[in-house]
């Protein structure tokens, strides 16, 4: 309901994202702020030891991805030819490659791929739409499924052990360190959140400026590594070292008085402010692209789940696998956290990587595609 009803109401006009630009404002600064608060208290051996089924999940992610854009047109092509078409800039496959940089990794490998394969910009407001859409549409069945999570990793066969030792752990630590929270745990709280959230800000604009300044491959938006230029992956980098950093202070005990549970509330105002992007209205005015989009995800999300079924892996590791790829650090966290607040720094970890390997997933995507249009 958090993501559905401003969803709803900004498709009504009742309320406009864009002329508020709260998504602006809770990605940029209660993310960050939300994961220096819910990694406060993190136990990083405990997160190491969940084994390597979470980056098993999270290649599968991207190879479902790579491949399904391609079958998707193939699919498509048989029933509307002419929505898989266009030549030149207009060249449908330009557009989806566009979606396959934000599918892998994110806004920064969407504009990359945007940049090198030169596809008109006055329809590039239709693949952005069709992102939306069917992205935001598999992150709510996401999240739909993880109030079923027992039923499915029952079917799954799946080991969940590591994950609920780790639940455990944090748990029984929390309860030992909870207490009432007065108004200097709220002052020293938000010291911590947002002292952090400028830190990580300041670090991640010079940071990324240092690495465009001195790297031609970081410089160079036709280059795999351009989107290392990206000032939000660094600065959601450094928010997550310093909730990190302050893990191993007495920092940590705050934990006690609600640091993940402020953190956990400034992740909601930003699903809902996700909701609020998307226009019910518009999903079925190209049908031809949003069908494109829906056999795509839906290629990425039965791969998963043959992986998943195949390595017995939990559906924590398919979910946050899943939105490490398709949402990028803007939603993996959100998804890990709905899970359970110890398991946050899993999202972003997963989802940094996808930053690493979205551009050239998406580069190899748009290739395959460039063949699947012209069979």
């Amino acid at each position: 309901m958090c993501y559905l009803l401003p969803a709803i109401l900004a498709s009504f006009g009742i309320i406009d994202e864009a002329s508020s630009n709260t998504y602006y404002v809770a990605s940029r600064y209660l993310l960050p702020a939300a994961l220096i608060l819910m990694t406060l208290s993190i136990d990083l051996k405990a997160i190491l030891n969940l084994g390597s089924k979470a980056l098993v999940m999270f290649l599968t992610g991207t190879v479902g991805i790579v491949i399904g854009g391609p079958i998707a047109i193939l699919i498509v092509s048989i029933f509307s030819p002419e929505t898989v078409g266009g030549i030149g800039p207009d060249a449908v496959w330009r557009g989806l490659a566009t979606i396959a940089g934000s599918w892998i990794g994110g806004g920064a490998n969407q504009a990359a791929m945007l940049e090198v394969f030169q596809y008109n910009q006055e329809s590039y407001g239709g693949m952005v739409l069709i992102d939306i859409v069917v992205a935001n549409l598999w992150m709510a069945i996401i999240l739909l499924g993880v109030g079923k999570t027992e039923k499915i990793d029952r079917w799954l066969k799946a080991d969940t052990s590591s994950i609920e030792k780790l639940k455990e752990k944090v748990s029984t630590y929390t309860e030992k360190i909870t207490r009432v929270t007065t108004l200097n745990d709220y002052i020293m709280l938000s010291f911590f959140a947002f002292a952090g959230v400028g830190i990580a800000h300041f670090a991640g604009h010079h940071f990324s400026a240092f690495l465009q300044n001195n790297f031609e491959i970081v410089r160079n938006p036709e280059k795999i590594l351009s989107s290392l230029g990206s000032q939000f992956l660094w600065m959601v980098v450094f928010a997550t070292a310093i909730g990190i950093g302050l893990s191993f202070t007495k920092a940590k005990n705050y934990e006690g008085a609600g640091a993940s549970k402020i953190g956990g509330l400034f992740i909601y105002i930003l699903v809902a402010t996700i909701g609020m992007k998307m226009d019910l209205g518009k999903v079925m005015e190209n049908p031809g692209l949003i069908a494109i989009g829906l056999v795509w995800i839906s290629i990425h999300a039965g791969l998963l789940i043959l992986m998943a079924k195949i390595i017995k892996a939990p559906f924590f590791f398919l979910a946050v696998g899943s939105q490490a790829n398709v949402g990028g650090a803007a939603s993996a966290p959100i998804v890990a956290a709905e899970f359970h607040p110890s398991l946050t720094s899993v999202g972003i970890l997963l989802a940094v990587f996808g930053y690493v390997v979205g551009t050239a997933g998406a580069y190899l995507c748009a290739l395959l595609m460039e063949v699947a249009s012209n069979v």
